[in-house]
């Protein structure tokens, strides 16, 4: 067995070995055509500098050159509503996580706090726990010593506020949605109507007055429409989030009422 163990390891160590020694092999014989292919060619064409290869700009660098060439008017504020949009939609899904709560953990807790310790206790794990099917459950509990009535009123109309703060300051990302596109297009127009004053000026349909301004206008477009691109998702992910805890919210609203008019009887 020490004997295979050993053989095998010679193999792989020669294995290893192979890769580098045809390189170097390579490498010295690439080495000697270069030196015989330098004293084949004359000393004059040696001395010639080589032209050096175009290099191709980064994505970055590229973006930033677009958005110069769209010009600082529209761009600098489909830009700011990019920033603003984006702003509100971190901020909301920061806020949205933050919220998300474990709907059948704190329903059991809250059951076994009730035929414990009663309605005092439940109300104790609810402030020890965040987010708004929390604050509901709170504020049925707060209540429950009028009547499964008033519980469940208090819980429908607690159930409003919290789903008021959930979509606060969403409609603004809907707003910049539609706002940049709408920016966009109306740069595409200013710069046609910037590329037919050229034209009227020179007298002369010029393929290069045309083809500057028409850039210019489509960029604006394009921009406008890679802000909206962005925005929408940032959007759809944050309605998504919302009517998940909105659904937990009504099936723990539904629950809590069960679990009082049980701890009624």
């Amino acid at each position: 067995m020490k004997l295979f163990f050993s053989l095998s390891v010679l193999t792989l160590c020669l294995m290893a070995a192979m890769p580098s020694a045809f390189a170097q092999e390579s490498d010295t014989l690439s080495v000697q055509e270069t030196e015989v292919a330098a004293e084949a060619v004359p000393e004059s064409a040696q001395q010639q500098p080589q032209p050096a290869a175009p290099q191709k700009a980064g994505f970055t660098q590229e973006l930033k050159k677009r958005f110069i060439e769209g010009g600082p008017g529209f761009m600098g504020i489909v830009l700011l509503c990019l920033i603003l949009g984006l702003a509100i939609a971190i901020e909301r899904i920061i806020f949205l996580n933050l919220a998300t709560t474990n709907t059948a953990k704190l329903t059991a807790s809250v059951e076994e706090a009730l035929a414990a310790g009663g309605v005092e206790a439940a109300k104790e794990v609810c402030r020890n726990t965040k987010g708004p099917v929390a604050s509901i459950f709170y504020q049925g509990l707060d209540r429950s010593g009028e009547g499964v009535e008033s519980a469940e009123k208090a819980v429908v109309a607690y159930g409003g506020v919290q789903m008021g703060q959930l979509e606060k300051n969403v409609s603004w990302i809907s707003l910049f949605i539609a706002l940049a596109p709408m920016l966009g297009f109306m740069g595409t127009v200013i710069g046609m109507i910037q590329a037919f004053d050229k034209i009227e000026a020179a007298g002369d349909m010029q393929p290069s007055l045309v083809a500057g301004g028409i850039k210019v206008a489509l960029l604006t477009t394009v921009f406008g429409l890679i802000v909206a691109i962005i925005l929408q998702i940032f959007y759809n992910y944050i309605i998504a989030k919302i009517d998940s805890i909105v659904n937990d919210m009504e099936d723990a609203s539904i629950t809590l009422i069960d679990l009082l008019v049980a701890n009624q009887k």
